[in-house]
């Protein structure tokens, strides 16, 4: 499967195994419990983060993996994504700051 990640006005296509989808649950319950007790999103405190949100914060993640050149977190994040939206086909991340204002784009 195929994320399209989009950062201002440049798309990277994040290719995942079906098969890290399917292995990396642990992974993605790690993820979904560090969100869980609320999370701070840009100047805004979101007690319990709904699945966008969620996916907003997977986002900004995404934003620091790809700084720092770690493609296998991309890739892992991108899985988290398509796991938990099996229907989303990419998503823009705001590169200012504003992790409200990433959009999830569904297929």
């Amino acid at each position: 499967m195929i994320l399209k990640i989009v950062i201002e006005d440049q798309i990277y296509p994040i290719t995942v195994p079906q098969q890290i989808i399917s292995e990396a649950g642990e992974f993605f319950d790690r993820i979904d419990k560090d969100m869980d007790n609320g999370w701070q999103m840009s100047r805004e405190w979101v007690q319990n983060p709904n699945q966008e949100q969620r996916c907003q914060i997977v986002g900004d993640k995404m934003l620091t993996a790809m700084h720092n050149d770690n493609q296998q977190l991309m890739v892992l994040l991108s899985a988290y994504v398509l796991a938990r939206v099996p229907t989303a086909s990419e998503l823009r991340i705001d590169s200012n700051g504003e992790m409200l204002e990433t959009e999830l784009i569904l297929a």
